[in-house]
């Protein structure tokens, strides 16, 4: 019987999910787009992430876009062999749920983003907030490759954009890098204004009466912002290094643009620790609603028991069997025990009201 084939792996870091007999899927199948862009201009007719390589240094102009969704260790093996990517780097390509960092190659950037996307819910149920994704970027002289992980991180209408604007981007590869982290990052801002939204919903809703609002739902929303502040934060210092540092191979004009990317990105990130120290007010403010609504009801049930104490003494008093008590053979005793009863029972409610327990 003839041997089936093993398919090449990554051997290092991490194990792979794949079986070793699994049938190869070819490479064009993870390729999204794949464009030859000279001067500004994406160049006519298909190529193969080969074929735009060769095309592009052939001219020795110009660089490619490659884009990729979710490729698995064979379909990226050869992507990276082609373009002599680090095979650390394309095994995080792999894998996701990668931190957001920027490592550096020879002369290759390696860039992973952690996207977001907020999720509509119903503001007093236990759900989802926020989904996140990951997008890597590689960026070498003559080239850019994005692989995406997550359904909501197309970048369809970031590449038409670029397209439409040719002076952008015949910057070069920069140019595209510096516009993925913009489009990342104006996914933060919107999913930060939905968010506070939500938070000035519940706080306005905590101070309502008879809220529906539980501390579960409170408690939900604070982990899905914790979830949010580790996809955020953790991007703030390689932005930092893209726009600042002079020996990361960024062209001048595309470090101006990046700079005010970190911008805005430090104004998310703060609005989020805002929101994480507003949310555990918000806690510790349904607790406290919850404590003094229970400390009102046990009021209300103690003042019912003392009202409820005046004929319940009364009764067991004449219930009690000897010949000789006051009042016993009485003609009018029967009505002016209830008398005694209903007046000491209405003077106990007027009281309690006026006290406010009842």
């Amino acid at each position: 019987m003839p041997q089936i084939p093993q398919l090449p792996s990554f051997r290092g870091r991490g194990k792979s999910a794949h079986s070793p007999y699994r049938i190869p899927v070819p490479t064009a199948r993870a390729i999204v787009d794949c464009a030859v862009y000279v001067d500004g201009h994406r160049l006519p007719g298909r190529y193969t992430h080969a074929e735009a390589l060769a095309e592009v240094r052939e001219r020795d102009s110009g660089f490619v876009w490659v884009g990729l969704h979710a490729p698995d260790e064979a379909q990226m093996a050869d992507v990276a062999q082609t373009f002599g990517l680090h095979a650390l780097a394309a095994e995080d390509a792999v894998h996701a749920r990668q931190r957001p960092k920027l490592e550096r190659y020879d002369d290759v950037l390696f860039l992973v983003l952690r996207t977001v996307k907020y999720v509509e819910h119903d503001l007093h149920a236990v759900s989802e907030i926020v989904e996140t994704g990951e997008i890597m970027v590689f960026m070498g002289r003559d080239f850019v490759i994005t692989v995406r992980h997550g359904e909501h991180t197309g970048l369809h209408g970031v590449r038409h954009e670029l397209e439409g604007n040719p002076e952008r981007l015949a910057l070069g590869p920069g140019a595209v890098l510096h516009a993925i982290a913009d489009h990342v990052v104006d996914s933060y801002v919107y999913v930060t204004q939905e968010i506070e939204d939500d938070v000035e919903e519940m706080e306005e809703e905590v101070f309502t009466p008879r809220s529906r609002l539980t501390t579960e739902a409170v408690y939900q929303l604070k982990r899905e912002v914790v979830e949010l502040r580790r996809a955020v934060n953790p991007l703030s210092l390689p932005l930092q290094l893209l726009s600042r540092s002079t020996d990361i191979p960024v062209p001048k004009e595309i470090r101006r643009y990046l700079r005010d990317v970190a911008d805005h990105h430090t104004a998310v990130a703060e609005r989020i620790s805002d929101f994480d120290d507003l949310l555990s007010a918000l806690i510790n403010a349904v607790l406290a609603k919850v404590s003094v609504q229970q400390n009102t009801d046990m009021r209300k049930i103690s003042a019912w028991v003392a009202i409820a104490a005046v004929p319940t003494m009364t009764a067991g008093i004449y219930g009690m069997n000897f010949d000789f008590m006051p009042e016993l053979h009485w003609k009018y005793g029967y009505g002016m025990v209830w008398i005694v009863i209903l007046v000491v029972c209405g003077g106990l409610l007027y009281t309690l009201r006026r006290n406010h327990w009842l």
